[in-house]
């Protein structure tokens, strides 16, 4: 059993473009697990895990009044057959991992990337705080990672762990997304680049935003970063295509 984001009464199981990252615009099926273990104060996703009944001091802190959901009207588990079969409706073969942080259900997982065989191709949207065992690993095609910064509000500790940039650095799956939401939060990323030995080429830049207007703006400086240290920019292109929505 697999537990799936369901926070307008259907499982988030959908058929759009990647939005981000290193296959941006292609056709693929989604399928958003719940469950994280980082609790970032600007999530977007945060039904995944901002369950009532919860607290995160941070969270609550800097955002008051950020919104609880009940567990049970945001969560539903599903069984690797009823994900295979939703899967089968859409004409594609990308199938997205995302979340929430899905490496925290690699097992079912598995099961899912196994049901659904070799004609697929598999991305996983990970934080980068998770080692993938060994099946997960030869099962998966990509990783994109997004490590977190100190803008998420995570403590270092929770947010960076040494042996997993080590194993996803060295990774030639691997492919590592940055969120910035100021020019300030260069240093932090180029401090983390040095410290794991990153390559530049699989480095991929983003401006943080939920509108055409955020992003517009922050991207002015943001390609002019990229252009001068060798990294990849990419936009939100699903805000942009769609505005700020679900399930799509």
């Amino acid at each position: 059993m697999l537990k799936i984001a369901k926070p307008d009464q259907q499982a988030e199981i959908f058929y759009t473009v990647q939005g981000e990252g290193k296959n941006i615009g292609q056709p693929s099926i989604f399928v958003r697990t719940s469950l994280c273990n980082l609790h970032c104060v600007w999530c977007d996703t945060d039904y995944t895990w901002n369950w009532e009944g919860t607290r995160f001091a941070h969270v609550k802190d800097v955002e008051p009044g950020y919104e609880k959901y009940k567990m049970d009207e945001v969560v539903v588990e599903m069984s690797v057959e009823e994900i295979i079969r939703q899967i089968h409706l859409y004409p594609c073969t990308n199938v997205v991992l995302t979340g929430g942080e899905p490496m925290m259900q690699q097992e079912s997982l598995c099961e899912l990337m196994q049901g659904l065989g070799a004609d697929y191709f598999f991305e996983v949207e990970t934080n980068g705080t998770i080692i993938p065992n060994a099946s997960f690993d030869h099962l998966i095609h990509q990783y994109n990672v997004s490590p977190k910064l100190a803008n998420s509000g995570n403590s270092q500790k929770l947010r960076e762990k040494n042996d997993v940039f080590q194993f996803f650095s060295r990774s030639p799956k691997a492919h590592f997304k940055f969120v910035l939401a100021d020019q300030s939060d260069l240093q932090e990323i180029l401090n983390l680049i040095d410290r794991y030995k990153i390559p530049s080429e699989k480095v991929y830049l983003m401006p943080e935003g939920t509108s055409a207007k955020q992003l517009n703006a922050r991207q002015q400086w943001l390609v002019e970063i990229c252009k001068e240290h060798g990294f990849h920019f990419t936009s939100r292109l699903h805000i942009l295509i769609y505005g700020n929505k679900r399930g799509v």
